[in-house]
């Protein structure tokens, strides 16, 4: 087996509630997600923010 090509290399920090950052080596700056809409509501939470979720994310990655 090869050895692998990348690692990526991710740290999350819950915020508040379902506020959480991820930071990204070798970027500082976080990337802020959360909930909202339908998702917000299936979890029963009011979050002081509506951020995309991490559903979102993978989504756009997946389509980009």
């Amino acid at each position: 087996m090869s050895e692998p090509l990348y690692t990526s290399r991710v740290r999350v920090e819950r915020i508040d509630g379902p506020i959480r950052h991820a930071y990204v080596a070798p970027f500082t700056a976080p990337i802020r997600f959360g909930v909202h809409g339908a998702v917000k509501q299936f979890y029963g939470v009011e979050p002081k923010e509506e951020l995309p979720t991490t559903l979102d994310h993978m989504v756009a990655a997946v389509g980009s």
